[in-house]
């Protein structure tokens, strides 16, 4: 039975729910994954970006508190964070999430 992702460190019940979202369904496929590729799926499954929410997963990930990083791990944590954001918004093949979804279902969304 998988376990769930709230059993990693830092991660809260509201995680099981936006990393299943990303078709990450436990803390199994997360470790797998990986912080980053992990990252870059919530992102583009319609999750905002949110520095402190993906320091605090890397650092469960490695059986620490969220508040463990500092100093130049934390800078280089944040360099890393900034690419993964930029990624995903330069990515323009990703499906429209929220509010724009639902206009382009209905057809009152962006005309390109």
């Amino acid at each position: 039975m998988p376990t769930p992702v709230s059993s990693i460190r830092n991660l809260g019940p509201a995680s099981d729910a936006s990393f299943a979202r990303a078709g990450i369904d436990s803390a199994e496929a997360l470790r797998e994954l990986g912080p980053d590729a992990a990252y870059t799926r919530l992102l583009a499954t319609g999750s905002r970006p949110h520095f402190i929410g993906y320091y605090a997963m890397v650092m469960g990930l490695q059986g620490r508190p969220w508040n463990d990083c500092k100093g130049e791990e934390k800078d280089a944590l944040r360099a890393r964070f900034d690419a993964i954001v930029a990624s995903v918004a330069a990515d323009t093949t990703a499906a429209p999430t929220g509010i724009e979804s639902v206009l382009n279902e209905i057809g009152t969304g962006l005309r390109r």
